[in-house]
């Protein structure tokens, strides 16, 4: 289960608007690798959407189905804004509804099956 906390409002090339639905998964434990230390967060992503500003204000606090998972990818740099720090990434989290979480969770890859 995720809980939409916010919405961001993206101009496109094209004078379009689109909105992006932040959503945020459940607390969990993470140990520090500076310091070694456990310390709570929450994995967030976005998720385009085809709602107006005001249904996403709206939907701000609902619920759905769904958690946030961790995707490899290409290495990218990243800054964090309260420090200014530039720090690398390979993974960036994205929401997986409760149907293909199923889905990857019992189908076994073609390569594996063959």
């Amino acid at each position: 289960m995720v809980q939409i906390v916010g919405y961001k409002k993206i101009e496109k090339e094209d004078q379009t608007t689109l909105y992006l639905l932040e959503v945020q998964g459940g607390v969990e434990p993470v140990k520090s690798k500076v310091t070694g230390r456990v310390y709570l967060t929450a994995r967030k992503a976005f998720v385009s959407c085809s709602f107006d500003e005001i249904t996403c204000q709206g939907l701000v606090g609902s619920k759905i189905d769904g958690a946030i998972t961790k995707i490899e990818v290409e290495p990218y740099q990243f800054v964090i804004k309260e420090t200014g720090e530039i720090i690398t990434r390979n993974h960036r989290y994205e929401y997986v509804s409760e149907e293909e979480m199923i889905l990857n969770e019992n189908l076994i890859p073609l390569a594996e099956a063959n």
